[in-house]
C-alpha cells in the first residue's frame, strides 16, 4: 500500500460489507461464510442486507444454519452491525486480530480493503455525505489516530492474509469467541 495516497470518503455504509461475512464455524472452528439465502428478494439498498434471511455454510465440514429476521406486528427486526461478532448467528468473525490494545475486525476482504484505503492514507478527505450510517466517520479514535497508523495498517495486512486461511488451525487467536457478543439492539424496518 502506498502510504502517501489520498482517500476521499464517499459515505460507504458498514451494511455494504455485510453481503458475505467470514465467521468461525460452530462445528469445526474453521472458516465459514454467512450470506443471504439464495432466491431472496432483489436488493434496493445496502441496508436491506440487515433484513434478508441468511445462511451460514462451512465448506470444510458441511455445517449449515438458517436465520430469519424476527417479526413484531408489522415490523421486521433485522440485525445490527458492529463488533467482533457477526450479527445474524452471533459467531466470532474470522477476520479479527489484536491491534493497539484492542480488537481489529472486518467482515470480509472488501471491508479490509476499504479500511486499509482510509487508514493508510496520509490525506483523508470527508465527502459531502453526512449519513449517520456512514462507516468512516464512526470509526473509533484509536483506529484513525496517526499514532496508531502503522500498527493498524499492519493489523489490516494480517486480516488480509487471514482471509486466505480456512483450516481450524488457521483460526486467529482473537477469534476465540471471548470478545464476540452481537449487538443487543436491533434494526427495525
Amino acid at each position: 500500500m502506498d502510504a502517501g495516497h489520498r482517500h476521499a470518503d464517499r459515505g460507504a455504509m458498514l451494511a455494504q460489507f455485510a453481503a458475505r461475512i467470514l465467521v468461525v464455524c460452530p462445528r469445526c472452528s474453521g472458516r465459514a461464510v454467512v450470506v443471504p439465502r439464495p432466491g431472496g428478494p432483489e436488493l434496493r439498498y445496502s441496508v436491506d442486507l440487515l433484513f434478508l434471511p441468511r445462511r451460514l455454510a462451512c465448506a470444510r465440514c458441511g455445517a449449515t444454519a438458517e436465520w430469519e429476521p424476527e417479526r413484531r406486528g408489522g415490523a421486521c427486526i433485522g440485525a445490527t452491525l458492529g463488533g467482533p461478532a457477526e450479527p445474524f448467528f452471533g459467531r466470532p468473525l474470522w477476520l479479527q486480530t489484536r491491534c493497539a490494545g484492542r480488537v481489529l475486525w472486518a467482515y470480509g476482504i472488501e471491508h479490509v480493503d476499504a479500511l486499509a484505503g482510509y487508514i493508510g492514507a496520509r490525506l483523508r478527505e470527508r465527502g459531502s455525505v453526512s449519513s449517520s450510517l456512514a462507516m468512516i466517520p464512526r470509526l473509533p479514535d484509536w483506529m484513525t489516530s496517526a499514532a496508531n497508523r502503522g500498527e493498524v495498517v499492519a493489523g489490516l495486512a494480517a486480516l488480509r492474509a487471514q482471509a486466505g486461511r480456512s483450516a481450524p488451525e488457521g483460526r486467529p487467536d482473537a477469534a476465540d469467541g471471548s470478545a464476540a457478543r452481537p449487538q443487543q439492539r436491533r434494526a427495525t424496518y
